[in-house]
């Protein structure tokens, strides 16, 4: 029964009573966890008074095999956002964050460049840039941690529109036909610096053009998950 002490940022939690918490946490270093936190809703204890969404701090657990939820025996509050609580937008994009991250890491298994994209975007949200910057970040860099990253290459193919097929996983000619969408080439210009850049936007990026990238990508996500969540919903239908 290893004892585990990481970083961890809350992307969910659930009264288990009136005193304790069931809650999933993402880790720096081994991935995601759910677990058990007796007693975590008491002023004092081993657990900074309870747990919170989007909040990062130390977590110490036991992790026994076989077992569902780990026992977390103690939780230090090291950083929170308060924009997330202020601001109905950022809310909704924090929500959006810790929603992928739950439906698309099942297994405490570490995703280091997803967690550090996690903490850059709760971060750059509390100090003020734009939700859809961050927004934008975040989806290309943990489809790329994922395995997910959309093929971009519009060699061969001319004209200002072109398409996305999500059967090929990238761009392809716009033909017209219902198995792909049209977008536009600016758009996919903006992902390909995007892309050379490590995730980072570029300042001179149009607030529409990284609007629309935004929407392509969450498309992408939609159909890699099989459903439209309601965070992507709230989100881009706002």
């Amino acid at each position: 029964m290893p004892t585990i002490r990481d970083e961890a940022i809350c992307v969910r939690h659930w009264d288990f009573s009136e005193t304790s918490q069931t809650v999933s946490l993402f880790l720096r270093d081994h991935g995601i966890v759910r677990g058990l936190a007796k007693g975590a809703r008491r002023e004092r204890g081993s657990f900074s008074g309870g747990f919170d969404l989007f909040t990062r701090g130390e977590i110490v657990l036991i992790s026994k095999p076989g077992r569902e939820l780990a026992t977390l025996t103690e939780w230090t509050l090291l950083e929170t956002f308060p924009i997330l609580r202020r601001d109905a937008a950022a809310n909704r994009c924090g929500w959006y964050l810790a929603d992928l991250i739950g439906r698309f890491l099942h297994q405490p298994e570490p995703h280091p460049a997803t967690w550090t994209a996690a903490m850059t975007a709760l971060r750059e949200l509390d100090d003020g840039v734009s939700v859809e910057r961050v927004l934008l970040a975040f989806q290309w860099r943990m489809l790329c941690d994922l395995g997910y990253r959309p093929r971009l290459d519009l060699e061969g193919l001319a004209g200002e529109t072109v398409a996305f097929s999500a059967e090929s996983g990238g761009v392809v000619e716009d033909s017209g036909t219902p198995d792909r969408w049209r977008v536009r080439r600016t758009t996919i210009e903006l992902l390909d610096s995007i892309a050379s850049e490590d995730g980072t936007i570029p300042d001179a990026a149009e607030p529409e053009s990284v609007g629309r990238a935004n929407r392509l990508l969450a498309t992408w996500v939609r159909e890699l998950l099989g459903t439209e969540t309601v965070p992507m919903r709230l989100l881009f239908r706002s």
